[in-house]
């Protein structure tokens, strides 16, 4: 599989292509890091959504859902510590005049070493094959030990760096290390200094009235600032939890690498809220379960990682990563976090309002602590597109680009074609269209000939390819196509609704994570 620049530049180009994403105001020349969502892309989001949300809410009985406003009173970012906490240390390079977040630099350098690990535990299993024993080759073998203690040593700095908030120890560290600039090669950087992340407006439509407000930086305040609201009305019980999925705005350092990382994106949260003392517990539990949720979609165990926070945010006593190998490498898709009391006691304390529960088995009231799980809806998209578009070499020699999406969140799960446009074939086509579209989405192709019609849905995605053709009127068959096996079969249209359905449903999904 093709890595880096050229395998997201086959995404970024087979996604505009086939009407998943286009840049933001393209006739304009666009705008630096929006994108707009086609009409695959739409779908295919919605189902992203819609599989999420079933999981998180509909088969938890203690989840419920929550739509907050984008725009919140700004003493909720006080409360939260935005307002003064949610920066990102910036550097900038002399030369060639690029930003970067400083703490990025090194944590793209320390995962060189992690490369040549991983690098040297494939030479391994390739030399001793089933005898391969990972763990003791990991702890034994010396060239993965001596870069195991580099990491190690680098991340516990940059751990010390953090705790004391050092930005010049940061640029030492840059400078030590010999990290150059990605697009000059220069070593020529600026101090680093602090940039907050939050976009701010007015509120008001008269200019001298108006009071500054911010585009939220996350969803997760809507909820805290809505938690009584919430438990009292659907007199909810300890644990229980409030999940969103709503935009977000961050005036990141550096928008880049396609809808990987942009100033309006969008979150899928659910926030857990448990007893004091429990939170890790839960924490341990929502990890696993997340893990679980992912790994369901079929894309491959090996393209995910946990990846153990070294700096905590100012809220947290424990988070973690769950990381996705996109083209650029491992990223962080989700994250888990035990978020303790912060939120709620912030809340209560500049609202002058109590945020707490009566828990009637201990018979006191406390604030509950709060584990969360936060996944970038647009990020998991990027996941799920770039692991499934494949370059397949078939048995004559013959190649076919085709975008394996899990089925059950394919924008349209068939494609219905006559085989000519005369005949009546058309009206069949559209005929069983009719009676399948209640449950799937379907598209009526009739364009070029059959094969390359086939080569067309297998570049969008679409599980299954029925041909309608002249025994079609004599019998009511068709031939139904897979789009990963390719195999073809002579089906009755009768049953055409459960051979779909046994490919496409959310259910097996759900049930698997």
């Amino acid at each position: 599989m093709k890595k880096s620049e050229d395998k997201l530049k086959d995404v970024i180009s087979h996604a505009k292509e086939y009407g998943y994403v286009f840049p933001s105001s393209e006739i304009y020349d666009g705008l630096s890091a929006t994108y707009d969502y086609g009409q695959l892309g739409v779908e295919l989001k919605n189902n992203i959504k819609r599989y999420w949300w079933t999981a998180m809410v509909q088969m938890n009985d203690e989840i419920v859902g929550l739509d907050a406003a984008i725009f919140m009173h700004p003493k909720t970012w006080e409360a939260s510590g935005h307002t003064e906490a949610f920066n990102d240390p910036m550097i900038d390079n002399k030369d060639s005049k690029k930003r970067y977040r400083a703490d990025v630099l090194i944590e793209e350098h320390i995962e060189k070493y992690r490369e040549k690990i991983g690098k040297d535990v494939q030479k391994g299993k390739k030399r001793f094959g089933d005898d391969f024993d990972e763990a003791q080759f990991l702890a034994t073998n010396p060239n993965v030990k001596r870069n195991q203690e580099k990491i190690d040593l680098l991340e516990g700095r940059l751990e010390e760096i953090f705790k004391n908030d050092d930005l010049a120890a940061l640029k030492d560290m840059i400078d030590e290390l010999g990290i150059a600039c990605p697009i000059s090669g220069s070593k020529n950087w600026t101090d680093v200094r602090q940039f907050n992340l939050m976009f701010s407006t007015e509120l008001g439509s008269v200019a001298g009235d108006a009071s500054k407000i911010y585009l939220r930086p996350e969803t997760a305040q809507g909820i805290f600032v809505n938690f009584l609201n919430v438990q009292k009305t659907g007199r909810m019980k300890i644990p229980f939890g409030i999940a969103q999925i709503g935009k977000a705005f961050r005036n990141e350092i550096v928008a880049r690498q396609f809808i990987f990382r942009m100033r309006e994106f969008e979150q899928m949260e659910m926030q857990y809220f448990v007893r004091p003392g429990e939170e890790l517990k839960w924490y341990e539990h929502w990890k696993e379960k997340r893990k679980r949720w992912h790994k369901a979609l079929g894309l491959g165990d090996e393209f995910y990682r946990d990846h153990d926070h070294i700096q905590l945010a100012h809220y947290a006593n424990a988070a973690s990563d769950i990381e996705f190998d996109f083209p650029m490498g491992f990223k962080e898709l989700e994250g888990i976090h035990s978020r303790t009391d912060f939120d709620l006691k912030a809340h209560e304390k500049h609202s002058g309002k109590k945020l707490q529960f009566f828990d009637p088995e201990l018979k006191k009231s406390y604030n509950p602590y709060v584990v969360e799980t936060s996944v970038g809806l647009d990020r998991l998209f990027l996941a799920v597109f770039s692991a499934s578009l494949k370059s397949e070499t078939l048995e004559d020699g013959s190649e076919r680009v085709v975008l394996s999406l899990p089925p059950a969140l394919a924008p349209y799960k068939v494609a219905v074609m006559p085989l000519t446009k005369k005949d009546g074939l058309p009206d069949k086509a559209m005929e069983i269209i009719d009676d399948l579209k209640f449950d799937f989405s379907c598209q009526y192709d009739d364009k070029d000939s059959i094969g390359k019609r086939y080569r067309r849905q297998d570049a969008i995605g679409t599980p299954f390819h029925v041909t309608v053709d002249h025994q079609t009127l004599e019998d009511n068959t068709v031939t139904i196509r897979d789009r990963d096996t390719m195999k073809q079969d002579r089906v009755a249209i009768s049953d055409l609704h459960d051979i779909i359905e046994e490919k496409v449903s959310l259910k097996k999904l759900l049930q698997k994570g």
